[in-house]
């Protein structure tokens, strides 16, 4: 059995998610497999830039509402950018295996749905296809939430006291979004719903959750059945009966893991690489569910992951050498705050600012200033 410590996995999964910038096709990312997680805070458009020598534009645009990318509410139910031709494909992979499964990603609406008779998959079932009944234009997400709330029995709603409306259950309703064939259309505020083009079936059984499982492992492996539920949402019992075959045993940083046969080699030959990269909060190398591997000290843990308003990270030779923030400062320059959990050297700091300006680029200001604190 292959035994490797955390540098090594670092490394590998760096290589792994396109870090090098050795491409300049963003079809081309292997973390697209999985798609990237998307906000209001630029996260996909920054992620994508951590990863390619530029991002572009025009027609090529990944951000474009007609190209070859979509956003759509996916992996547990949060936005991410994906490759259209992805989508049915994931619809399917992603759908639950069963009751058990459905109702481990359930969340406040466990409890009313059950006492009103209706599963959980049956409710999974319900929700997809009234949000597809109701999309069939661009439609604000407060709209399209008021529509599917009418349509649907109350147990799938509640009374929200800060708008003094019914609401149907958020998590439900965005964990049904890629079924349904809904998108968000890009830099809308507030959001606005569209329904997919040529949007297949909501599917009635899953296929292909293999091809996903073994996604997570080759991106954010090696790593265990555990980590791969916690990233899906389900629990490990019900991932189990979609392990996908061809896979290796590894001891990862003293834990058992695994990881696809074919990355092998990759990972015994993962040597720490010499750039540095800025992460957005939300990008696919944060999103790895060993976090005890990625940022071992449990109070730069805090910093790193917090409740709400996460910062991004400082990416150095592959670890997490600090936090970032940023905001506008005199309509033109990008402010950039970082936080090093140890000393960040001269050459590093070069290399900071020049990631920062490219950042600065990316949400169309002329530069970056970094400071640090102490």
């Amino acid at each position: 059995m292959l035994d490797v410590d955390r540098d090594q996995v670092l490394a590998y999964r760096a290589a792994a998610q396109g870090l090098d910038r050795s491409t300049d096709d963003p079809a081309k990312l292997g973390v697209l497999d999985l798609g990237v997680q998307h906000s209001a805070a630029h996260t996909a458009r920054l992620a994508l830039s951590a990863r390619l020598p530029r991002l572009p534009d025009g027609d090529a645009d990944p951000f474009a509402d007609e190209g070859a990318f979509a956003v759509l509410w996916s992996v547990r139910g949060a936005p991410h950018l994906h490759r259209r031709a992805d989508l049915a494909h994931l619809a399917r992979a992603l759908w639950p295996r069963g009751e058990a499964d459905a109702h481990s990603r359930l969340a406040a609406e466990r409890k009313p749905l059950k006492e009103s008779g209706i599963g959980a998959l049956e409710a999974f079932a319900a929700a997809a296809k009234a949000l597809r009944s109701v999309v069939t234009r661009p439609m604000p997400k407060g709209e399209v939430s008021a529509a599917v709330t009418a349509k649907l029995p109350d147990a799938y709603s509640y009374d929200c006291r800060s708008c003094k409306a019914r609401h149907v259950y958020g998590g439900l309703l965005q964990q049904v979004g890629l079924p349904a064939g809904v998108r968000q259309e890009f830099d809308t505020s507030p959001p606005v719903l569209a329904p997919l083009e040529k949007r297949p079936a909501v599917p009635t059984r899953p296929a292909g959750t293999a091809d996903v499982v073994r996604a997570y492992l080759r991106l954010h492996g090696p790593a265990t059945a555990a980590d791969a539920a916690g990233y899906f949402g389900t629990s490990q019992t019900e991932l189990r009966h979609s392990w996908p075959d061809g896979l290796v045993e590894v001891r990862a940083d003293g834990r058992k893991c695994w990881l696809p046969e074919e990355d092998l080699a990759a990972l015994r030959g993962a040597t720490a690489p010499e750039h540095v990269r800025l992460l957005p909060p939300l990008d696919p190398f944060l999103q790895s569910r060993d976090r005890d591997l990625l940022v071992p000290d449990p109070a730069r843990q805090k910093e790193v992951w917090k409740i709400l308003g996460n910062p991004g990270a400082v990416l150095v030779r592959g670890d997490v050498a600090g936090v970032w923030r940023a905001k506008t400062a005199a309509r033109k320059r990008l402010a950039v705050t970082v936080r090093g959990f140890g000393r960040i050297g001269k050459a590093d700091r070069a290399l900071v600012a020049e990631e920062a300006d490219r950042m600065a680029g990316v949400r169309g200001l002329a530069e970056a200033a970094v400071t640090y604190e102490t």
